[in-house]
């Protein structure tokens, strides 16, 4: 089994800022992309920011500027600053990691998902 945790969503004001946080746990050898991803009500779940095992990087057009993924393989975890925030970022968070190599037993595993963090920006 492996499971995403993630912490640090809550109330923001407009302008302010937030670090998102997701640690993976479980047998687990490597993980190729970790990202976030975000599921505002009636809205179909869309991909914030998403980050390789090597460190590259892709955003989501709205948060470039604003928004930063880094991650640390040692601790099998990815973090999102979120600066500037603004209302239309207001959503469910959500944590991926995809193509998971487990260590015991051996295999792959796509698409982990964590339970989501909800984040408000408003005044």
């Amino acid at each position: 089994q492996v499971q995403l945790v993630e912490s640090g969503g809550g109330l923001v004001q407009p302008g302010g800022s937030l670090r998102l946080s997701c640690a993976a746990s479980g047998s687990i050898l490597s993980i190729y992309t970790m990202g976030w991803y975000r599921q505002a009500p009636g809205e179909q779940r869309e991909l914030v920011a998403g980050i390789t095992s090597g460190g590259s990087t892709n955003y989501k057009d709205s948060v470039k500027g604003r928004f930063t993924i880094s991650r640390d393989n040692a601790k099998k975890s990815v973090y999102l600053q979120m600066n500037s925030l603004k209302p239309e970022d207001t959503a469910v968070y959500y944590c991926n990691a995809d193509k998971v190599i487990l260590r015991t037993p051996l295999g792959t595993i796509y698409d982990v998902w964590g339970q989501g963090t909800q984040v408000t920006v408003s005044s």
